[in-house]
Order: C-alpha cells, then structure tokens, then sequence
C-alpha cells in the first residue's frame, strides 16, 4: 500500500488508486503527451483516513435515512457529513508523505531517486511551487459517467499546510450535495467510491479552456474548443460565455467561430498568490482569445489523444507563453443519450423565438420558468419546470433531474454541469446573457437545446420511442395493439405485430400544416384540408392494410395549436380541457368534421376497409346520434363506428351508448377519465400527487365500462397512458378487456406482461 504515487508510476489500470483524473494524467504522462508534473494522493491514503478515525460507519448510516430527491434534507445531509470529515485529523505519516512530496515536485524526478543526499541543497534554493490541488474520484472520468464537477478543486495552492488543508478538503467533497445525489441516481455504492487527489504544478496560463474530439451537441466528426483568458476555471465552472470554435477533423479547417463577450478572467496575483478576477476592457473582452495557429495546435493535440484512447475525449488545456498544457482528460460519456435526444420530435407549432444562446445538452423541454438565484431557491423547482438560472452550477444537479430543460445566462457546452446534464438527458442552453432578465417567473416556454434557441409558449414534446424487434411473439387473447400519430414511426410500429391500431391521432398530422383547421374552413378550403389528412393518414395505415386501425377525429383545445396560421382567432377559454373541443366542436363546425369523415371515406374507397371512426369527448348520447346522421348524410353507414370514454358521464351511460348496435367499439381515454373522475387537473403540477388512475373509482368505472359493452358485444379497449401502466395492464387482463392499446415503446413489455397473466405460449415470429 502507497499513500503516494507519481505519474510515472501510474497508468491508465491504476484507477482503483489514483481515481480517474489520476488514471488519465499518469497515462498521458507516460506517453510523452504535454502534461505538467504531479503526484497523486492515492485511495489508499484516503482509505488510511477512514479507518484510523473509524467514521465510515458513522456516515453510511446518515446515508441511509436520505432522500436524495429532498433538496433541503440532501443539503443538510452533505453539511453534516463533509463537517466530520474535516473535523477528524490526518494521520501523522501521512502528512509528512504529502508534505514530502510537494516540495519534491520542484526537483526533477530523476535526481530523487539518484541522488537523494542533494536534494535538501536544490531545494534550499528553490521556492515552494503553486500547485492545483485536484480530486479524483475512483469511479470519476469513466467511460460510462464522467461525475464532472462532483468533487472540489483548489487553484494556487502554496505551502505543505496549505496542500495538507487543500487535500483534507477534497477528501470531505466526496460528500458535496451534488456528488451524493449524483451517485445515487449512477447507482454508485457510496462506501465503493473513494477519492485519490492530484497534487499538480501550477500552469500560470495566459489562455485555458477545454476542448472535445467529437461535438458533444450533435455528435458530429468536428472538434469544438472554448477558450478564455487567464485560468480555466472560468471556463470549465461555467461562470463566463467563453469563445467557441468548431473545427472539421477530417481537413483541420475551421469551420465557425463565435467570439463571446469575456468579461473578466482569472489570473494569479503576484503579490499574494492568491486566484483572483480581473475585469476586462471592452476591446479585450470582445477579442478573439485564441490565434489561427494556436486552434490548429490543439485541433492535433486533440486528435492526437482520442486517436491514444481510440474514443472521443473531454481535455481541458492551458497555454502558458508558447507552451501549450494538456491539464485532464477524460472520455466523453453522452454519445449514446445524444443519439436518443436527437431523436425527439415536436409539433411545429412552436412560438415566437425569444432568445437564443449555446446549445449545451441537445432536445426539446416545455415547462413553467423558476428562477433560480440562490442554493436556497432550488427547492421550488418541480417536475418538469424549467430551470432558469445565472449560470449553471454542478450543485444544482437535484434540481436538474426534476427539470424539463435549463436555460443559463452564462457558460459554455464544456461546463461541469452541461457535461451533467447531458448524461442526464436534460436540454439545456447556456450563455443567452439575459435568461433570467428576459424570462419570467411561471412563463411557459419551450427549449430546443440542439439549436440553442428558446420560444414562447408550450409545446408537447414527443419522443421517438427505442424497441427491439423480437425474436418470439407470444399469442395473446387479449389483444395488444398500439397508439400512433407519427407517420415516420408506422413502420417501425408495424415491425412489432401488434394487433391494430388503437388510437391514430390526427393532431400531429394538423401541426406539421402548420395551419388550424379552423382556417380551412373558414375560408372554404375544406376539400384541401381533407386532403392533407388522407395523404397523412395513408403513410400511417399503409402498414396495417390487415389490421383494424382506429382514426380519432380531431380533439383540439382552444389553447392548442393557436401559433398555427389561423389559430388566433380560436376563443379565450377560462377551462379549455373542459371546453370545446373533441366531438363537441365536430358538431359546433360540422363542415370540419365533415371534411375529417371524408378523407376516411375516400381512403376507405383506395381499399383500407380496416378503417374505424373513433369520437373523443363523447358525454351525450345526442353526440354518437348526430355524428352517425352525418355519416348517413356522406353514405358512410357501413364504417365500424367507436367512441372514447374518457368522461364519468360516458361511463355512466355506459348502457344506452352500446345498446341498439349504435357502435362497435369502445376505447377509455383514461387520462382524461382519471382527471374528471378525480377532478385533478393532470397539467397542474400543485395537484399531481392526487393523480393516480389506479384509484378505487377510476378502476371501478373502467370495470363497468368493459363488462357492459362486452354484454353488448362491443369491443372494449383502452388507449391511454395507463395502458402503458404494468399494474393497470394486470388489472385490464383480469377484467377480461379486449385489447390494450398502447405507446409503440411500450408493446413488447406489456405483451410479454399478459402472456405471462393469460399464461400463453410464445410463438415463433414469421
């Protein structure tokens, strides 16, 4: 065991001792890459710690009673923790072994070894060096989770006590807010992960920043640097917009270059040693930091490691005179959940651009701004909020899980929490300058973090659901169908064998027209829109010509789609989900429901006779006899006509919609059912612990609605997100339900779940 390892000692297997930035610099330095001299305090010493003030125990049980998603008692919880850390002394020995170590970092490594009697006599003559004190987790820089910014660093540390303090204070930011909530949501065992520390000379650099071999926004073969004057903790925290300069890795060309406003730096004073901030002259601070020459030398020192490790890397980079430092590297952990976020898909109705700033973590968000100003304040953010803030700080990463998407006025794509919350999913922009002036407290906005822009007003974000196609199809009684409205997806969809269509929403179809339908027909265009609905429709149903598919006409609230050309001429409703939309307007315009009714007839008339016609909405009985007059009214009596349950009052009526033949099918809506039931609100986040589709009353309805139409013989289905629920596709099967639509990621799981019930045998896939 060794408190103490150089970097010539230490390769890239030696993460169990050095963590992962140790790791890292001992291979680099190894391998004749520009890295400044260190050494590292090892795991080991830091495991010496723990078991010579015997508090291991002591802190893993405060780690039991915590909720990490409680930002208060998290807060608390790390206070206490890093408090008794650092009230507990250093083993003697190994204060000497560090102080030892730092005042040999001025001799040359060789000379140690060779001529140890001469050391006292060169070191004698030599002032003590400025080193930066560095954490390095065990589990830290991996290929799988980067934890960046989880752990401390100390600037301009001189003098062995204050190295011995520096390293005591690395050793209790294992136990910061944002590392314990971070491994938690990793599933890191807290016990397992210890805490090497680099102990590294000094670069006093005129420019530093960080660079990535791959772009981490789009994953494109580019390499993007952002660079500031002075030190590189400006950069790297957050805390300034630094200039950003992407460069094409197959030719070293540079293709874009955007020059921020760098308003002061970080330099070390002369006088006292100390990391101070200078502020900048206009004319500096709107300079470019980095020369054409200086780019294309870090453009190959970067392609130059990611070829060593033979996977994309994050560095950061210092440049001292003509000297250029290569600081850390570690590998970029987010290629595979960029893919998945560059997959995501919104409707095109998206507000007015508000502001723009760096794309740091790509995909859509919609939510509610919170302004965040202080630690104090993150209490308030709630799921799917927005998360506004000065600048994003890797203590906020509680916060952050919770969040729809983070806007910041300052930072760039390589600060520790953007690399976060790109590990985390979460889209955010950084270094729009004025988010928190120009953003309101409770105003809803939409974040598209791959282009970097935010608009106002919210949208409903649809994602691209991943499956596999599976091998073996299990025969279910029950059948398992699935919910589209993405035509680009029917294919995918139909790859799965799922029984039909359950729900076919046409309202994505409406959005990417970019026109209300109310447009059309105000300006009798009907004929055009039912056009644009055959040509979408038929992308969808082409792949399910042997499948029942169920087409929903139109349910558009009054505050939907209104950023589409014609939609602000829509009424100003107090309580739009309760108000005119679904069949309700169908038959308040019947020349819009009318022209839907036709596009089906005529796709019908092309040979999709699998086509049903389902009415959202539905809570009179007048409305199921008015829409089959006007189905008589276009010659359409023959089309197999359903309805949704998504109203308490559908359900209790339940028994004079399914008599006389008036329909064949019924599908429960049972988002809505579930809010009208419970008389919760399901977008209002106040009240979303009282949402719950598994209460008594809503299964109670569910039950009735299934076994009446079942005495009629009318199919019983459901198509809301509760389908997608294990525990409500259980109930359903035990019910006896006909079929289950479903959400396309959701069909595999939810099949294999009622084979199992019904106890099926798995059939081959043909």
């Amino acid at each position: 065991m060794s408190n103490i390892l150089w970097l010539n000692e230490i390769s890239k297997d030696s993460i169990n001792q050095a963590g992962g930035k140790g790791a890292n610099l001992g291979e680099m330095f190894n391998n004749n890459f520009p890295v400044p001299k260190a050494f590292v305090v090892t795991a080991d010493a830091y495991k010496e710690f723990l078991q010579s003030t015997g508090i291991q125990e002591q802190i893993n049980k405060i780690l039991e009673q915590l909720d990490v998603n409680n930002t208060e008692q998290l807060k608390e919880t790390s206070e206490k923790i890093q408090n008794i850390v650092l009230s507990m002394s250093i083993p003697e020995e190994l204060k000497r072994d560090i102080a030892k170590s730092y005042t040999d970092l001025n001799v040359n490594h060789d000379l140690i070894n060779k001529a140890p009697q001469a050391l006292h006599l060169i070191k004698a003559g030599r002032d003590n060096p400025f080193v930066a004190v560095r954490s390095s987790a065990t589990a830290e820089d991996l290929p799988t989770a980067s934890f960046a910014g989880q752990q401390e660093t100390f600037l301009n540390v001189k003098g062995s006590e204050q190295v011995l303090q520096a390293v005591h204070q690395c050793w209790a930011s294992l136990y910061t807010s944002r590392a314990i909530f971070y491994r938690e949501k990793n599933n890191f065992k807290h016990e397992k992960v210890l805490i090497a520390v680099v102990v590294q000379k000094m670069i006093n650099s005129d420019k530093a920043g960080v660079m990535f071999s791959i772009n981490p926004n789009t994953n494109e073969e580019e390499v993007l640097i952002e660079a500031s004057y002075g030190l590189g903790d400006a950069v790297v925290s957050g805390s300034i917009s630094p200039d950003q300069y992407i460069i094409d890795k197959k030719d070293r060309r540079i293709k874009d270059t955007k020059v921020n406003k760098k308003e002061w730096m970080l330099y070390r004073d002369s006088n006292t040693g100390r990391t101070t901030k200078r502020i900048l002259n206009d004319e500096k601070a709107n300079s470019q930091v980095l020369t054409d020459e200086e780019i294309n030398k870090l453009t190959i020192l970067a392609l130059n490691v990611e070829d060593y490790y033979k996977k994309p890397q994050d560095m950061e980079f210092a440049i001292e005179g003509q000297n250029l430092y290569l600081i850390q590297t570690r590998p970029i952990t987010t290629i595979e959940k960029i893919e998945e976020k560059t997959k995501e898909v919104t409707e095109e109705n998206k507000g007015n651009e508000i502001l723009s700033g760096i794309p740091a973590s790509p995909g859509m968000g919609s939510g509610t701004v919170k302004i965040v100003d202080s630690m104090d304040s993150l209490s308030k953010i709630e799921q799917g909020d927005v998360l506004v803030a000065k600048m994003t700080n890797p203590d906020y990463v509680s916060a952050m899980q919770k969040a729809s998407a983070i806007v910041t006025d300052e930072g760039g794509t390589s600060s520790h929490a953007a690399i976060v919350s790109r590990e985390m999913g979460i889209p955010a922009i950084v270094g729009t300058k004025e988010a928190t002036t120009k953003l309101s407290e409770g105003q809803g906005i939409t974040v598209d973090g791959t282009k970097g822009k935010v608009y106002e007003g919210l949208t409903e974000i649809k994602k691209e659901p991943t499956f596999e196609i599976p091998t073996e199809i299990p025969e279910t009684k029950t059948k398992i169908k699935v919910n589209l409205d993405i035509a680009e997806m029917a294919e995918k969809a139909s790859m799965l064998k799922p029984d039909g269509i359950g729900l076919l929403r046409i309202e994505f179809m409406i959005a990417d027209s970019k026109i209300h339908p109310m447009k059309y027909i105000k300006e009798n265009r009907d004929e055009e829109y039912t056009q644009l609905l055959v040509r979408e429709i038929e992308k969808v149903v082409q792949h399910f010509k042997e499948k029942p598919a169920w087409i929903r006409t139109s349910d558009i609230r009054t505050d939907e789609y209104r950023n589409l050309d014609g939609g602000e001429s829509e009424p100003h409703e107090s309580n739009p989900m309760m108000g005119i939309h679904g069949i309700r307007k169908g038959l308040r315009e019947p020349r819009l429901l009318k022209a839907e009714l036709k596009a089906i007839k005529i796709l019908r008339e092309k040979g999709y006779n699998n086509l049903a016609v389902m009415l959202p909405m539905v809570s009179h009985l007048e409305q199921i006899e008015k829409t089959k007059e006007i189905l008589n009214e276009l010659n359409m009596n023959e089309i197999k006509l359903g309805v949704m349950i998504e109203t308490p009052a559908a359900c209790f009526i339940i028994h004079e919609i399914c008599k006389d033949e008036r329909i064949k099918f019924v599908s429960i809506g049972s988002n809505d059912l579930t809010q009208f039931t419970l008389g919760v609100d399901r977008n209002n986040a106040e009240v979303q612990d009282l949402y719950n589709e598994m209460h008594p009353s809503v299964l109670r309805l569910i039950k009735k609605v299934v076994k009446t139409a079942q005495n009629y013989d009318v199919e019983a289905s459901i198509c809301g997100q509760a389908g997608s629920n294990e525990n409500m596709a259980k109930y359903l099967t035990e019910i006896g339900i006909n079929s289950i639509s479903v959400n396309l990621d959701s069909v595999n799981k939810i099949r294999s779940l009622v084979a199992e019930i019904e106890g099926s045998e798995p059939s081959k896939q043909q």
